[in-house]
C-alpha cells in the first residue's frame, strides 16, 4: 500500500528554493511513498468563516481540503519571512484546521523542513509552523527537522536534488515521515 504525502510549500515564487526542495522530495521518495506537491496555495482566499459555509466554500479551498483529506501525511516546506511563517502557509493551515476538531490535518503525521537565506535556515518560521500545525490537529513529528541555511548561495547554481548532503538529509526526512504515516495508516 502506498503512503500519500502532501507537500505544502510556503513560497509562491516559481524559482523558490523551498519549491525546489519539495521537487527533490518527490524524486527522492522511497518505494511505497508518493509525495505530491500541492499547487495553488496562492489562489486560496484568506480564511473567513463567512465564506466557509457548506455549498459556498471557494473552489481553491475545496481543492486544498480534498488533497489534504486524501493525504496520509504532510511535509511542509517553510521559508522565513520577517522571522516567521509566510502568510500563504498560515492561511492553508487555517483552512485545513476547519471544521474545528475534524479538519483534514487531524491526527495525521506532519514534518516541517525548509531553507532560508539566513544562517539558521529558517528555524523560527519552521518552529512557528510546527506550533500552528499542532494546534490545528496535526501530529507534528518534532524530531524530524531539516533547516538549510544560506539558500541564496548554496542553491545559486545547484538544485537541492543535486546537492549530495541535502539529498541524503531530505531522503531521510521523507523515509522517516513515510514510516510514521505507514504506522498511522496501519493502526
Amino acid at each position: 500500500m502506498s503512503v500519500r504525502i502532501l507537500a505544502l510549500v510556503g513560497s509562491l515564487r516559481s524559482g523558490s528554493h523551498n519549491r525546489q526542495l519539495a521537487e527533490a522530495a518527490v524524486k527522492l521518495a522511497p518505494e511505497g511513498a508518493e509525495v505530491e506537491v500541492f499547487d495553488g496555495l496562492g489562489e486560496v482566499p484568506f480564511y473567513n468563516e463567512d465564506i466557509d459555509v457548506e455549498g459556498s466554500v471557494p473552489a481553491a479551498a475545496v481543492r486544498l481540503r480534498e488533497a489534504a483529506q486524501a493525504a496520509d501525511a504532510f511535509l511542509v516546506f517553510s521559508p522565513e519571512y520577517n522571522g516567521t511563517i509566510p502568510a500563504v502557509l498560515k492561511n492553508a493551515i487555517d483552512w485545513l484546521s476547519r471544521p474545528y476538531g475534524a479538519g483534514a490535518l487531524v491526527g495525521k503525521p506532519v514534518a516541517v523542513v525548509g531553507t532560508a537565506f539566513g544562517q539558521y535556515g529558517g528555524v523560527w518560521a519552521q518552529d512557528d509552523a510546527r506550533k500552528a500545525l499542532g494546534i490545528a490537529g496535526g501530529k507534528v513529528i518534532e524530531d524530524i527537522k531539516l533547516s538549510i541555511p544560506g539558500s541564496m548561495n548554496r542553491f545559486a547554481e545547484t538544485h537541492p536534488v543535486d546537492d549530495a548532503e541535502v539529498a541524503a538529509q531530505l531522503t531521510e526526512v521523507v523515509a522517516r515521515l513515510h514510516g510514521h504515516a505507514g504506522e498511522a495508516v496501519a493502526a
